[in-house]
């Protein structure tokens, strides 16, 4: 298989159940449900829809997808929904972008302590930049941060990190006026670092006292406190990445970034090349090279690219992307219309995105969200079928790919 029909999907119907097989014992059910639901997508296992155009009566079937958040296909559909309420909480103020890392050694860490270790980076990066914030030598106000977890670098390897997008300032300690930042600093990546150091680093050994973290195979005997400790020690003495890129070039670039990155997975279909019997390729980013150089391609054999992928299947109930300060979701939109008040501005129109099927009323049919293939009308839904079984009514045209 190769070319922009090459799916993640493709591969895990190819190859899952020999790769479940050889790895028994060692797949949690959590990868083994995502498995399972990203093999069956818009396939007839979840069954679907047939819908006639209203125009020329094309006939095309709509398999359900499964909604997965772990599936390449179903995350740009999820997206549009979300970025269609972001949208509408934007502020006229510039936006900052701020990556927070963690070092190899706690990394390792979290590979065997995912829930533990993700709530705490989430949690850390989210106080550093609230508590610095506050303070009077910085900004003195109240944040806003949208939060996104990612787990993986470009060659889907284990690098957990956080993306985070802060409006250029915040609410006064009396919520009476709002407080900027300067035009290009929010604030000083150093005293972020540092902070954020000192939490991630307490927070380890919190977790370690209480008991809430698990060691195995080469990290067994990190169980021990003097060895868990004698591990950190030296990263008290080194310098922490904490990235602040330049603010973007309005809210329509803050939305073109969340659009990428808030409801990406370990790799997108568009990435994939080919796959064979026993090899996958895929383009990757190497950030050490600069320019054309920097794009090129990797070749895993199969069941290695299935394990990376599998590595980044979160905790049940783990949330990818959170809110914090004035975007807290208790009183955000309280807080965005006061803001936007103090700021004179106008809160933006938005349109509501599609997803796998419009929405109806008692007097119009539901139709699907793409157009006819023919003729570009409307797609009315005139039967569905449940899953594992055939449409009542079977197109009698070429049917195209959902």
């Amino acid at each position: 298989m190769s070319g922009t029909s090459l799916e993640v999907a493709d591969i895990l119907r190819d190859h899952g159940a020999a790769w479940r097989g050889t790895n028994k014992g060692h797949v949690s059910l959590n990868q083994m449900k995502v498995m399972f639901a990203i093999e069956r997508c818009r396939t007839a296992a979840l069954g679907g829809h047939v819908a006639r155009c209203d125009n020329c009566k094309y006939e095309h079937i709509a398999y359900n997808s499964c909604r997965n958040r772990h599936c390449p296909k179903c995350q740009s559909g999820a997206a549009k929904t979300w970025l269609a309420a972001r949208e509408a909480e934007l502020l006229p103020v510039r936006y900052f972008h701020l990556v927070f890392t963690l070092p190899k050694p706690i990394a390792d860490i979290a590979h065997q302590n995912k829930r533990e270790v993700y709530n705490l980076l989430m949690r850390a990066s989210a106080d550093t930049v609230l508590k610095i914030a506050a303070d009077p030598k910085h900004l003195g106000a109240r944040a806003g941060i949208i939060s996104v977890l990612h787990t993986w670098g470009s060659a889907m390897t284990h690098h957990p990190h956080v993306h985070m997008i802060v409006p250029g300032g915040g609410l006064s300690v009396d919520g009476t006026k709002w407080i900027a930042c300067r035009k290009n600093f929010f604030l000083s990546v150093r005293v972020l670092s540092r902070l954020y150091r000192r939490l991630i680093l307490d927070g380890l050994i919190k977790l370690h006292k209480a008991g809430n973290l698990q060691f195995f195979g080469d990290h067994a005997d990190l169980v021990d406190m003097t060895k868990f400790a004698a591990v950190l020690a030296p990263l008290r003495k080194i310098d922490w990445i904490v990235y602040a890129k330049e603010p973007f070039a309005g809210p329509k670039a803050v939305l073109a970034y969340l659009s990428r990155y808030t409801h990406r997975v370990a790799i997108s279909n568009r990435r994939l090349i080919r796959a064979d019997a026993d090899h996958v390729t895929f383009r990757v980013k190497n950030y050490r090279a600069k320019g054309a150089g920097r794009q090129t391609t990797m070749r895993l054999a199969t069941p290695e690219f299935i394990r990376r992928f599998l590595i980044h299947v979160l905790p049940r109930g783990q949330h990818r992307i959170r809110h914090y300060g004035f975007y807290g979701n208790g009183n955000r939109a309280t807080n965005i219309a006061a803001i936007r008040n103090l700021l004179g501005g106008k809160a933006p129109s938005t349109d509501q995105a599609d997803g796998d099927l419009s929405e109806s009323t008692d007097d119009q049919p539901r139709t699907l969200a793409i157009p006819c293939p023919c003729c570009g009308g409307k797609l009315v839904i005139v039967d569905a079928f449940d899953p594992l079984q055939h449409p009542r009514a079977p197109p009698v045209r070429t049917r195209s790919a959902a």
